[in-house]
């Protein structure tokens, strides 16, 4: 097995290695604070978010805050799960 292997062609994008930083720390985020935090654009994040929702590592939940639509995102467990091994492998890496 060599090094890179665990590295996760999923996050391989700055945007989506934000979004799962974010959600590792947090319980959730809506779009917005992500878009504020990553100073992404809406296209960007949207297509991002859409991406790491198709592998299962992110939930995505829509509601209405009065009369408002909210997007809010949390990290599903597989996302834990395969983020902090891509962390792991990053951190392997660097160290060799």
């Amino acid at each position: 097995m060599s090094l890179i292997d665990n590295i996760n062609k999923a996050f391989d994008h700055r945007i989506r290695l934000g979004i799962m930083s974010i959600l590792m720390v947090n319980d959730y985020a809506d779009f917005n604070m992500l878009k504020e935090l990553l100073g992404a654009t809406d296209g960007n994040l949207a297509s991002h978010t859409k991406a790491l929702e198709k592998v299962e590592y992110i939930v995505v939940e829509k509601q209405f805050i009065g009369r408002k639509p909210n997007t809010r995102y949390s990290a599903s467990k597989l996302g834990k799960m395969e983020f902090k091994k891509h962390i792991n492998a990053l951190e392997k890496l660097i160290g060799k």
